[in-house]
């Protein structure tokens, strides 16, 4: 099956690949990993969620495969992550926050790439989530690391609330790519408020 993918997803799937690849780097950073450690657990975040869900429509080789432009973004994003990271006064907060806007990307890029793909609403919010989701937990496994999604503030629902306004608003007459640009938004704020002010959902499981 082909599809067509716009150059403003194409720019914002780079910018989240950057992003997350750079959360990676982070994440190295706190584990003191040298710069080959920074370029895999890089690589392994960028690329991970991307790679999930081409493998999951069938949409191979996976895109890094057929454009590796995409490894590059990846590497070029950890070294120089690397040494940048050092002058940070928090390598965790930065982590934080650039998986925020990661996520938030990935969640609105993933679900349009599932519904080019001629998927039905319901799974391309299961492939946005996942496209946001599992480059992080690719990051925390290698790293050895806290799983981030196991935080008790928001996290995966602000990938599905990006997610359910992308569909929304490109179901809208809009002028082209407020659908994007508005689930991306939805889903970073809440995660920005989130992380600031400690939202949660109730869960019969936590005792506080």
């Amino acid at each position: 099956m082909s599809f067509e993918i716009t150059d403003v997803v194409n720019i914002m799937g780079l910018s989240a690949v950057a992003v997350f690849a750079i959360s990676g780097g982070l994440d190295a950073a706190r584990q003191k990993m040298d710069i080959l450690g920074f370029m895999l657990i890089g690589t392994a975040t960028g690329l991970g969620g991307g790679t999930l869900r081409d493998l999951l429509l069938g949409n191979v080789p996976v895109f890094w495969v057929r454009e590796p432009v995409w490894i590059v973004v990846c590497l070029v994003s950890t070294a120089i992550t690397y040494f940048i990271a050092p002058k940070l006064a928090s390598i965790t907060r930065a982590l934080i926050w650039m998986d925020a806007v990661g996520i938030a990307l990935f969640a609105v890029v993933g679900t349009e790439i599932a519904l080019e793909f001629g998927t039905s609403p319901l799974i391309a919010i299961c492939m946005g989530v996942m496209t946001a989701s599992f480059g992080g937990i690719a990051r925390d496994v290698l790293s050895g690391s806290n799983l981030t999604l196991m935080n008790e503030e928001l996290y995966i629902t602000t990938t599905v609330a990006g997610s359910v306004m992308y569909l929304w608003l490109n179901t809208l007459s809009l002028p082209p790519n407020y659908d994007l640009i508005g689930g991306f938004f939805i889903a970073f704020i809440l995660r920005a408020l989130a992380i600031r002010f400690n939202i949660k959902l109730p869960n019969l499981y936590r005792k506080d």
